[in-house]
């Protein structure tokens, strides 16, 4: 089957396939290090296919793209970090996996976009204190860990809430894009089963869909990779927090 009998086989428009595609680019973008605009991501591929369906379809996406991070900015993992944050993140799926056909998706975004828009301004308290200090607190991991887990089981929205995290405790630039790169990777490979065998969103026919959809990926991957090359330290940490209070905007209003 050729590259545009797979794409006709989707049932798909000209302007979905168009959508799709400039999502798999900021996905790839995104992965090298441009945070926090994942809810574009999410935006689009909501709109394409429906809200829990879509959360199937970029889980594969995400995988792909992970692999291209961590083994670009493995050097400059931080496992330490990974270690304090997986117990607690698995939790956090597992909670997701029970209650993703409960909760109130409004509900849930809302609530969610509150956490993240309080959390910042904590954040930007304690930046404007001038200290180094980091926090260490287990309550502080285990609450980020958890939240991260839970949000990104419902929704694929545990951005925000690790980018938080990484920023409160002081990571330079390339151990914060490394350090997630293999979080999210562990943790992306831990959801499959369940969105393979109990929600159902992921089948041999999305597959299929991401395979045409990883050199999009990887075009935005080093496009963005070469772009945080040319960003310093002190500008990437108040970039991480512009895209984040404007993710958690969104978030609140969609």
């Amino acid at each position: 089957m050729s590259y545009l009998e797979i794409l006709q086989s989707h049932g798909l428009t000209q302007l979905q396939w168009v959508a799709i595609g400039l999502a798999a680019f900021i996905l790839g973008f995104s992965k090298s290090g441009i945070k926090g605009i994942g809810i574009i991501i999410i935006l689009i591929l909501a709109f394409v296919f429906g809200e829990k369906a879509s959360t199937g379809i970029l889980l594969p996406m995400l995988i792909s793209a992970d692999i291209v991070a961590v083994s670009y900015y493995n050097r400059h993992t931080q496992w330490r970090f990974i270690k304090k944050l997986i117990p607690s993140m698995v939790v956090g799926v597992l909670v997701g996996v029970w209650v993703g056909d409960i909760i109130s998706e409004i509900v849930f975004k809302r609530v969610m976009a509150v956490i993240i828009i309080a959390s910042l301004g904590i954040m930007l308290f304690f930046e404007k204190q001038n200290t180094n200090s980091i926090p260490k607190n287990k309550v502080f991991s285990n609450s980020a860990g958890f939240l991260a887990g839970f949000t990104t089981m419902i929704g694929n929205l545990a951005g925000p809430i690790s980018n938080i995290y990484f920023l409160a405790i002081r990571l330079p630039k390339n151990e914060f894009i490394g350090t997630g790169a293999w979080l999210f990777f562990i943790i992306n490979v831990f959801k499959l089963p369940f969105h393979f065998f109990v929600w159902k969103t992921v089948t041999k026919e999305s597959l299929v869909l991401n395979l045409t959809l990883v050199p999009i990926i990887l075009v935005g991957f080093f496009i963005g990779a070469t772009l945080v090359k040319k960003i310093s330290n002190v500008n990437y940490r108040k970039f991480i927090i512009i895209v984040t209070a404007i993710g958690g905007v969104i978030m609140l209003f969609r």
